[in-house]
């Protein structure tokens, strides 16, 4: 797939006050896109479409920049302390995400600009914490590597980090446009995460992303570019044949790295999960989905926030984890599984 190209673009007024901001005014003149002048990205009303679907698709094309207002990092557990704000929103389509709802009624995508006063409060966080190391995680609102072709914040990111000398930095993709970060100086303070599934899963479930070739490709020229490497299996799903579809996952996965000298692979094990408010706007951004929500199938689990979940019976969870921990214990001996949740 060709890499994001935003339809329109809307610059909040601040973001000119920095050189990126300036830099992609530039860049997006040149491309001849369509471009407009917005106070807030609170203020956007006026997304092009003839319904709320239309609207919604076009939002995903939409990129606003802007600035980061506010600069007190939110946690990002249990894969890091903090999480860095570098952008907000996707362009992809994946049925089961969580920003379906944190991002419901805004799916357009921001870039901030402000990337100085980001990477100072980033400091200010290492220096609290020292001497142990802060983990930062750069994905937790959006798909960092989609967008970053374009503002080169992420790997700007890279390198503030691996400069760094109580800091690391964590972000996943489902994205393969990666060459531009490949000579990056990041020191080994990065480490690149990749999203894989079942064929079925990305099949049905994950429209307008790379496909697994694509993504393992990336994922082999990342682990010869010397970053520390990882998956995230997730959502893991039952569905039919859920056995056999995520054994061939882990064969493709071993084919593809062979003879590759990956010391420390990670790999992160999430169960699907759904909230009421998430089911909602999923089955109306995607009626015809075939994700499975039925909260009588389902444990319910208290969440952040006081928003609860529904999981997994314990029993089906338990399998799931048994069973994918049995398959990387067979493919990748040496590997470590950070968690499941």
């Amino acid at each position: 797939m060709e890499p994001f190209m935003p339809q329109l673009v809307y610059f909040e007024p601040r973001a000119l006050e920095y050189p990126l901001g300036r830099e992609l005014k530039e860049k997006f003149e040149k491309l001849n896109l369509e471009i407009r002048e917005t106070t807030s990205h609170n203020q956007i009303r006026d997304l092009p479409g003839d319904n709320e679907n239309q609207k919604y698709r076009n939002a995903k094309s939409t990129l606003v920049v802007g600035i980061r207002k506010t600069l007190k990092f939110d946690t990002s557990k249990p894969s890091a302390e903090y999480a860095i704000p570098l952008a907000t929103g996707c362009m992809g389509h994946c049925h089961y995400c969580y920003l379906q709802t944190t991002l419901g009624s805004k799916p357009y995508i921001r870039t901030y600009v402000n990337l100085e006063d980001i990477f100072e409060q980033a400091q200010k966080y290492m220096d609290e914490r020292k001497p142990e190391f802060t983990r930062f995680e750069a994905a937790c609102t959006s798909d960092i590597v989609g967008l970053d072709h374009l503002t080169h914040s992420l790997k700007k990111t890279i390198e503030f980090i691996g400069q760094s000398e109580f800091g690391l930095l964590r972000f996943v993709t489902k994205f393969h446009h990666v060459d531009h970060l490949l000579d990056a100086n990041h020191n080994g303070r990065t480490r690149f995460r990749f999203s894989v599934n079942s064929r079925y899963v990305i099949k049905n479930f994950e429209p307008g992303t790379s496909s697994f070739e694509d993504r393992l490709s990336a994922a082999r020229k990342v682990a010869k570019a010397n970053y520390p490497l990882g998956f995230i299996v997730a959502p893991i799903y039952l569905h039919e044949d859920w056995k056999e579809g995520y054994r061939e996952l882990f064969e493709r996965l071993s084919n593809e790295l062979e003879g590759l000298d990956i010391p420390d692979l990670t790999f992160e094990l999430i169960q699907h999960r759904f909230t009421k408010p998430a089911k909602n706007v999923i089955a109306k951004r995607y009626p015809k989905t075939k994700l499975e929500m039925d909260e009588e199938k389902r444990k319910y689990k208290w969440g952040r926030y006081g928003i609860g979940k529904y999981v997994y019976q314990t029993e089906e969870a338990n399998e799931l984890e048994s069973t994918i921990r049995s398959y990387i214990n067979e493919y990748f001996p040496k590997a470590i599984v950070e968690y499941f949740t």
